[in-house]
This record gives C-alpha cells, structure tokens and sequence, in this order.
C-alpha cells in the first residue's frame, strides 16, 4: 500500500508523462490486461484513459485494471488514470 507522501511524488511523475494504454469500447480485455502489465513491468508507472465510447468511467477502469495486473492506483482525473507497481525485474522509480 503506498503511502500519500509516496503517491504525490507519483503523481508530480506522472503530471509529464503520455497516456500509453487507451480503454475503448470493448472495455478491459485480455489483451489490455496483457498490454498494461507488460507496460507496468517495463516503466512501473503508466498512464491510461478511457475513451468516450467506452462503458466504464475512469475509476471503474483504475478498480478493474489495478485489480488484475497487481498494480495500486495513484490518480483518477477526468477520463485519465494513473497506476504504479514495482517492477520485478527493471526496477527504476525509489519511492
């Protein structure tokens, strides 16, 4: 669990980061599931949003998400979100 300290210096990263993972209309699929672990594995922190067609709001997408890859949710704001989870093998960020 990480603490509020730890997650605003998470956010104050992600505030420069591009949106790298879109939800569409389909909602969280397999293959999203697969992209956004794969992303988290390779750069700990990624940013997502979802699309306007799309079913879920941001914070349905963060819950669902966060929940399958492992990952702890940093920020929800609008259609974007942000999530981080410790590398296992190419740790980068020290919080």
């Amino acid at each position: 669990m990480l603490t509020s300290k730890q997650r605003a210096s998470l956010r104050s990263m992600a505030n420069t980061m591009e949106t790298i993972l879109y939800i569409g209309k389909d909602g969280i699929t397999d293959n999203t599931v697969k992209e956004a672990y794969d992303a988290l594995e390779a750069r700990e922190l990624i940013k997502c949003a979802v699309q306007q067609n799309c079913d879920l709001s941001a914070r349905e997408a963060l819950n669902e998400l966060c929940e399958r890859v492992h990952a702890e949710p940093v920020q929800c704001i609008g259609r974007r979100f942000v999530m981080y989870r410790e590398s296992n093998t190419n740790k980068k960020i020290e919080i």
